[in-house]
């Protein structure tokens, strides 16, 4: 039998529906799988055992009477710490933070709580969300599941790790430049990052966006059901939209895919990683769906000038903070935001138009297919102890240019895994849609949860404690 913290959120809502499962012993056994993993992992952060009981108890005197909150009510969730939970401090994964609890719910909160997810606590991210690592002036270094020396991504770093090991089916993280797919890819979980305004979010900001992270297409979309409700504290959220999220089935014969194995900058692909791209191609093809190679799309030049505006907007809130503050973030990040103190306003605002350029490009590449499948990383997990691959500030965005054109340009791109390295590592699939099509993104990925080999066993935690 499936271990109860392996179970789908959709096989959960079932199961407490015909009263087979109730969600306080779901909860217990998914505290019990973390509790056994996060002396290694180190995903979570305010963990709260006792209020997840508390509202594991309250979702099954419901379910007895026949009347759920929501689609979710009962199934184990967690959020990353950037997203404002009520009464816990959001400290943004540095130790520079002064720790007030919110006051408030940020919106992809409120809609969990609203239709009853039982929430376990939050997970762990890098300073201020600019790294993709799990590595933390605040937090204890997460780790990937899959291999203990690997980093698991980031940022949404202990939302990867936990999906992996099993803390619950249903998680939330961001993503402004890949920290949904990025953690994703190298956790061997799926995500979507949402078209900008799907999901709203407070504060919103260029390309920000939050999204579910779960092991399954059909969880992803159960939550999308959630989460994709209006909230006008998101003023570039998009108006309200009838979607049936769950109409996943797709026939692929006859739709039209691009097929990108070169971004155009930054880190080379992996031979292995393009292999394990062009197989999935491949079983698209034999299919009955059209794969088109196409030419990368994005350049240098926009990779180098979004780092010289995120440096100054970067340099321009560590400025701000008093001294005592600067000296507690992590050095790697102090390194790359000083830079942002030379640039000159022209270098600033020739780096921020190209934002536009990389919208204007992502927009035409995709416009003659239906999806654009590529890697979602150029490599393979790396390091733990790592701030980012290349381990260098002055190039600390080489591995995020298959992922960042897609949050300039607000399309829907997910990513699932399609295989894994010699080493054990998993490989992340990047499907990316045209703007707005979130749900067709969905349904070519349930295709792909149907086309690929049978995946292997999700890990398990050592047998003794570090």
């Amino acid at each position: 039998m499936t271990a109860l913290h392996d179970l789908a959120a959709t096989e959960l809502v079932a199961r407490y529906r015909s009263g087979e499962l109730s969600p306080v012993e779901v909860t217990e056994a998914v505290l019990a799988r973390i509790a056994a993993w996060e002396p290694h992992l180190h995903a979570t952060y305010a963990l709260d055992a006792e209020a997840a009981l508390a509202q594991a108890r309250d979702s099954q005197a419901r379910w007895a009477k026949g009347g759920p909150l929501g689609p979710i009510d009962g199934v184990p969730s967690m959020i990353k710490e950037n997203i404002a939970t009520r009464g816990t401090p959001t400290p943004l994964g540095t130790a520079a933070t002064v720790l007030v609890a919110a006051t408030a719910d940020a919106p992809p909160a409120a809609r969990m709580r609203e239709a009853g997810a039982v929430i376990l606590g939050k997970t762990t991210m890098p300073d201020y969300g600019m790294l993709s690592s799990g590595l933390s002036s605040f937090h204890a270094l997460a780790r990937n599941p899959w291999d203990l020396t690997k980093n698991p991504g980031g940022s949404s770093a202990g939302a990867g790790a936990g999906v992996a090991a099993g803390y619950g089916p249903l998680h939330i993280g961001t993503d402004i430049g890949g920290s949904l797919r990025l953690p994703a890819g190298w956790c061997g979980i799926f995500t979507l990052k949402p078209s900008l305004g799907r999901v709203p979010i407070d504060p919103p900001y260029v390309g920000r966006v939050a999204g579910p992270m779960t092991r399954t297409v059909a969880d992803a979309a159960l939550l999308m059901r959630v989460l994709a409700q209006p909230d006008d504290r998101d003023t570039m959220s998009l108006p309200p939209q009838s979607i049936d999220w769950s109409d996943l089935e797709c026939d692929v014969r006859g739709l039209k895919i691009g097929l990108l194995l070169d971004a155009g900058a930054g880190l080379a692909v992996d031979p292995e990683i393009r292999s394990a791209v062009q197989a999935a191609a491949r079983r698209f093809a034999d299919a009955g769906a059209d794969i088109v190679p196409i030419e990368p799309f994005f350049t240098r030049a926009m990779l180098d000038g979004m780092d010289a505006f995120w440096r100054m907007r970067s340099w321009l809130d560590f400025s701000a903070l008093p001294p005592a503050r600067q000296a507690k973030v992590l050095p790697f990040i102090v390194h790359w935001l000083k830079v942002g103190a030379h640039l000159t306003g022209e270098q600033v605002f020739r780096g921020y138009s190209q934002i536009g350029a990389m919208r204007d490009a992502a927009v035409a590449a995709h416009r003659p297919f239906d999806v654009v499948l590529s890697p979602t990383a150029p490599i393979a997990a790396f390091a733990a102890e790592l701030a980012s691959p290349t381990d260098d500030p002055s190039r600390p965005l080489e591995h995020i240019c298959f992922t960042v054109p897609y949050n300039m340009s607000e399309q829907p791109a997910a990513s699932i895994n399609c295989g894994f390295t010699s080493g054990g590592l998993p490989i992340g699939l990047q499907i990316a849609g045209r703007r707005h099509d979130d749900l067709g993104v969905l349904k070519v990925a349930y295709a792909w949860e149907r086309l690929r080999p049978t995946p292997r066993a999700w890990p398990e935690p050592p047998a003794t404690r570090p």
